[in-house]
């Protein structure tokens, strides 16, 4: 079996997770069987870095989405600021009798502007959640994979005995 270097560590969970996949596909096989012999020592390590890391993964997918939180109540703050500025110039226009009629076109503009940008704003921040929830989903259906694949594994194991 090949030793892990002490002194490099993997980056991140996925990283682990190769270690990890390395460690077991570079097992000595054991004559006659699909069994491998693992250094149980290094399994552990690497299993005790994929717990450390997971946290982080964590800690950095609830900061993404309190991110996109962040964003899109700015744009909605930002949407509302231009309506009610569309609405304040439309009042002020409405008070001159002889603009009335170009005040309420410049209103419905502005309205429609402000509209336009608070659906574009909300997508832009749906868009991003979404690519970081895939990111992550993808990340948690490697580790989900592996560990079926381990369990799947186990049983075999159990059920020749």
């Amino acid at each position: 079996m090949t030793e892990q270097d002490p002194t490099t560590r993997p980056e991140g969970l996925t990283g682990v997770l190769d270690a990890i996949s390395s460690a077991v596909e570079n097992a000595r096989a054991m004559p006659m069987s699909s069994s491998v012999l693992v250094n149980r020592a290094e399994l552990l390590d690497l299993v005790e870095q994929a717990r450390e890391v997971l946290p982080t993964q964590l800690t950095r997918a609830d900061q993404v989405l309190a991110d996109a939180a962040e964003a899109r109540a700015q744009a909605q703050a930002g949407a509302d600021e231009i309506l009610a500025r569309a609405r304040r110039e439309a009042a002020a226009l409405v008070d001159q009798e002889a603009v009335v009629v170009a005040a309420r076109e410049r209103a419905a503009e502005l309205l429609a502007e402000a509209e336009e940008t608070v659906e574009r704003l909300q997508r832009d921040a749906d868009d991003y959640c979404d690519r970081r929830l895939a990111d992550f989903e993808i990340d948690l259906g490697k580790v989900l994979g592996q560990v079926q694949a381990g369990r799947a594994k186990l049983a075999g194991r159990l059920g020749s005995e």
